[in-house]
C-alpha cells in the first residue's frame, strides 16, 4: 500500500473520531480537560506522514510520530492512538496486505529495539497516572521485546492488551460494532459514537483506572452500559444527542476522560479502512 494512502487513512481515522460525540472526551461539539479540538487536528496532521513512512520499524514509527506531535502541540494528545496504529500500519505494508493474520505476524516479530523506542516515546508524552511497576517499568531501558513488555502490562492496560491478544477487541468489539451501526444508521459519526460507547461499556477504561482507580472506572462502565443500550435502541440516533451531550458535560465536570476508549475507537476506524 502506498505511503500517502496509508497516511490519509490514519489521518481520516483520527478526524472521524473527533467528529463524533464521545462523552468525556474531546470532540468537535465540546473541548475538555484543558485541551481543544485544534490540538488533536494538528496532532493528526503532524504524525500522519511520519507514522506512515515506508521502511520503518514499529518502534521507529511510534517514536517519530510522538516527536512530531510534541513539536506541533507540546502535549500528549495521541500516545495511545500511535501505539495502536504503528503495528497496524506495519501490517498494511506486508506483501499480503492488512489483516488480523498479518498484524499478528508484525506483533510476533517485534524487537527489543522496538521496545526501547516505544519507551522513549512514552517518556516524551508522559501520560497521566503512570506509576512505577516492578516488571518492565517504562522509566527504565527495556531488555525485552515490545510484545513481551505489552504482555506484561496487558492485565492493567487495554492498549497493551491489544498487543497481547492480537487486537482481538478491535476486531470483535470495535469493527463489529462500527459495521453494524454504520449499516443501521448510514451515518459514520453516529457509528463512531456507538463504537466508543461499546468499548466504554465492555471494559474498564485504563486511563480512568490509572488516574482515579478501579472503582471509578467500574462506575463509569456502568453508566456507559446504560447509555449504550438507550442510544443504540434509537431508530434516529439524533434523538439521543442531548442526553449524550449532558453526560459529556457531567463527565468533564468530574474531570473524567475515557481516553483509552477513544484510542481504541480510532484504531477501529483505521482497521476498518485498511481491511
Amino acid at each position: 500500500m502506498r505511503s500517502q494512502l496509508v497516511a490519509e487513512k490514519y489521518r481520516e481515522a483520527c478526524m472521524a473520531e473527533l467528529s463524533a460525540i464521545k462523552p468525556g472526551n474531546v470532540h468537535i461539539f465540546a473541548d475538555g480537560h484543558g485541551m481543544v479540538v485544534q490540538d488533536f487536528i494538528k496532532s493528526a496532521d503532524a504524525s500522519s506522514q511520519v507514522i506512515a513512512s515506508p521502511n520503518l520499524g514499529v518502534g521507529e514509527r511510534i517514536l517519530s510520530a510522538i516527536k512530531a506531535t510534541w513539536d506541533a502541540v507540546g502535549c500528549n494528545t495521541n500516545l495511545g492512538i500511535v501505539l495502536l496504529a504503528a503495528p497496524m500500519i506495519q501490517a498494511a505494508y506486508s506483501k499480503d496486505g492488512f489483516s488480523q493474520n498479518t498484524l499478528q505476524d508484525v506483533l510476533n516479530h517485534l524487537t527489543v529495539d522496538d521496545a526501547i523506542q516505544a519507551y522513549q516515546a512514552i517518556a516524551i508524552a508522559a501520560p497521566a497516572g503512570l506509576g512505577e511497576v516492578q516488571a518492565h517499568d517504562v522509566h527504565q531501558t527495556p531488555s525485552v521485546t515490545l510484545l513481551q513488555a505489552m504482555q506484561a502490562a496487558a492485565d492493567r492496560d487495554l492498549i497493551a492488551q491489544q498487543y497481547a491478544n492480537g487486537y482481538q477487541d478491535i476486531f470483535s468489539v470495535g469493527v463489529a460494532t462500527y459495521q453494524f451501526y454504520l449499516a443501521k444508521w448510514e451515518r459514520p459519526a453516529w457509528a463512531v459514537t456507538a463504537t466508543y460507547l461499546a468499548f466504554l461499556a465492555e471494559f474498564e477504561d485504563s486511563h480512568i483506572a490509572r488516574k482515579y482507580g478501579k472503582e471509578i472506572a467500574q462506575a463509569i462502565q456502568q453508566e456507559a452500559k446504560h447509555h449504550f443500550q438507550n442510544f443504540t435502541s434509537q431508530e434516529n440516533p439524533k434523538l439521543y444527542q442531548a442526553t449524550l451531550l449532558a453526560w459529556d458535560a457531567d463527565l468533564k465536570k468530574r474531570g473524567i476522560n475515557p481516553g483509552t476508549s477513544a484510542d481504541l475507537t480510532v484504531a477501529t476506524i483505521l482497521a476498518f479502512s485498511l481491511i
